[in-house]
């Protein structure tokens, strides 16, 4: 069975830190662009950063320079979000999505999945 696993969401203080993970099962992602998404209730869903797991080229959301790192292990088939400095406004339910055949930008700024995970929640909050 194809799919995306997320992990690592949970409930921080602002100015904390978290790191989530996203894991295929099923095919490989070397050839695959991946991208973390999120969705607060009544916003609509924003790219938040995006890599190739090809060449490890990345993109990031303005909203998250600085704060966030996104990284790849190929050889556990495995994207990482490491998200520091965390405020109220990163609170949203964090998607992982994989597609072929698209830049890291396009990717994150005008997505087509070919897969997507269940999300993992986020809050920040004191």
């Amino acid at each position: 069975q194809l799919q995306l696993v997320e992990s690592g969401g949970g409930l921080v203080q602002p100015g904390g830190s978290l790191r989530l993970s996203c894991a295929a099962s099923g095919f490989t992602l070397d050839y695959y662009a991946i991208g973390w998404f999120r969705q607060a209730p009544g916003k609509e869903r924003e790219g938040v950063s995006c890599i190739s797991m090809s060449d490890g080229s990345t993109y990031y959301a303005d909203s998250v320079k600085g704060r966030f790192t996104i990284s790849r292990d190929n050889a556990k088939n495995t994207v990482y979000l490491q998200m520091n400095s965390l405020k109220p406004e990163d609170t949203a339910v964090y998607y992982c999505a994989a597609e072929t055949h698209t830049t890291v930008q396009a990717m994150c700024v005008n997505p087509e999945y070919d897969y997507w995970g269940q999300g993992t929640q986020v809050t920040v909050s004191s």
